[in-house]
């Protein structure tokens, strides 16, 4: 994707191939930062901190900090224990993406076919670049897919503005390249669409307000950021024509885990009658769970973040309190959509219902 005219994506590795280097977005987007990620450590900072987020994001961030284990491993011979230990250290970062453990699954399973040590590191770092390039090449699919989607409503509308409602960042920032549920938006203004978004703020971390308006203004999509709480008001007054999320892990069944609102947004769609759709690459479904709700791990983060919001003012960046200094909170991270409230999927190889028997329609390889 473009910054200021500049291709550039989230992740990628230095010249020599020994640092990966990461924006941190936890500093958009009033600063552009480059951060080099250069150990196991860095990583894992790096994605327990959100410098990295997103299902597809967090994959291959895994998967290249494995590579950076083998690059660090001690001595001349990389010990199967030790890798062991770093991956089972990485899976461990974030408990409700599923990408993160698939990401390291992956590259462990690279590793696992090499006995000498050079030639595991060279499997490392294939296997990472093998995993980025997948993603960036779903992401693209899923926006083809989508984008019929958003010309259909558009034919209905004979040209008239689509207004698309979407939660959190599932931009290119949370992936690679294109994103989720940005991915049909973006192809669709691509295709010279007439498409609006609405750009829920997203709290406790502002990743809408921050992220997503930042990334849509850069590309030129029309868009407003609305309050969290705004969504059901819209689209009850006939102003959301659809709704596109992304999610961290979808169950088998189709029980959607995102970003903490994103049931709520489901409902009030459902009630409206708007269509709502996930949009993900199949590394986000977890082929093992059925009950979303019950067995999808729920991460609950520091209360702080909701205790404090943070922006800029005349002296820079800054954090403010904005409750009673001794009120206590609960920072819920994601909640799970039951597979009822979901129109559809939209992946990499089409369309299908949130049903087990509509996705493995798709993915006949998985039952």
């Amino acid at each position: 994707m473009k910054v200021d005219g500049q291709d550039i994506r989230t992740i990628w590795l230095d010249k020599d191939k020994t640092v990966v280097k990461i924006i941190d977005q936890r500093k958009l987007p009033h600063e552009f930062v480059i951060v080099d990620l250069k150990t196991v450590d860095d990583a894992i900072t790096a994605i327990k901190d959100m410098y990295v987020r997103g299902a597809p994001l967090i994959g291959v961030t895994g998967a290249y900090a494995v590579y950076l284990a083998t690059l660090n491993a001690p001595g001349a011979h990389i010990d199967p224990d030790y890798l062991a230990t770093e991956a089972d250290r990485i899976k461990a970062a974030r408990p409700t993406a599923v990408n993160l453990s698939w990401g390291v699954e992956q590259v462990m399973s690279a590793i696992a076919r090499q006995t000498e040590s050079e030639k595991k590191i060279e499997a490392a770092r294939i296997a990472a670049g093998a995993i980025t390039e997948q993603e960036v090449e779903n992401c693209r699919k899923i926006g083809e897919h989508g984008r019929s989607l958003i010309e259909q409503i558009s034919r209905q509308k004979s040209g008239k503005t689509v207004n698309v409602l979407t939660h959190c960042n599932a931009g290119w920032l949370a992936c690679i390249e294109h994103g989720t549920a940005t991915a049909p938006i973006y192809a669709a203004f691509d295709h010279g669409l007439d498409v609006h978004v609405w750009v829920d703020e997203t709290r406790p971390l502002n990743q809408g307000t921050r992220l997503t308006a930042w990334e849509l203004g850069k590309h030129g999509v029309k868009h407003t950021i609305i309050t969290d709480n705004a969504g059901g008001h819209i689209m009850q007054h006939g102003m959301v024509d659809i709704v596109i999320v992304g999610t961290d892990r979808t169950a088998v069944s189709g029980d959607v885990a995102n970003k903490i609102g994103t049931y709520l947004k489901a409902l009030a769609a459902w009630e409206n009658h708007v269509p709502f759709y996930v949009a993900l690459p199949s590394s986000t479904f977890d082929w093992n769970i059925k009950d979303g709700i019950n067995a999808i791990p729920i991460e609950e983060r520091d209360p702080d973040e909701i205790r404090y919001v943070q922006g800029v003012d005349h002296n820079g960046a800054t954090s403010v309190l904005i409750c009673p200094p001794d009120s206590p909170a609960a920072n819920f991270a994601f909640d799970v959509t039951p597979a009822r409230y979901v129109k559809g999927f939209i992946t990499e190889r089409g369309i299908c219902k949130a049903t087990e028997e509509d996705i493995k329609r798709l993915f006949p390889e998985k039952e």
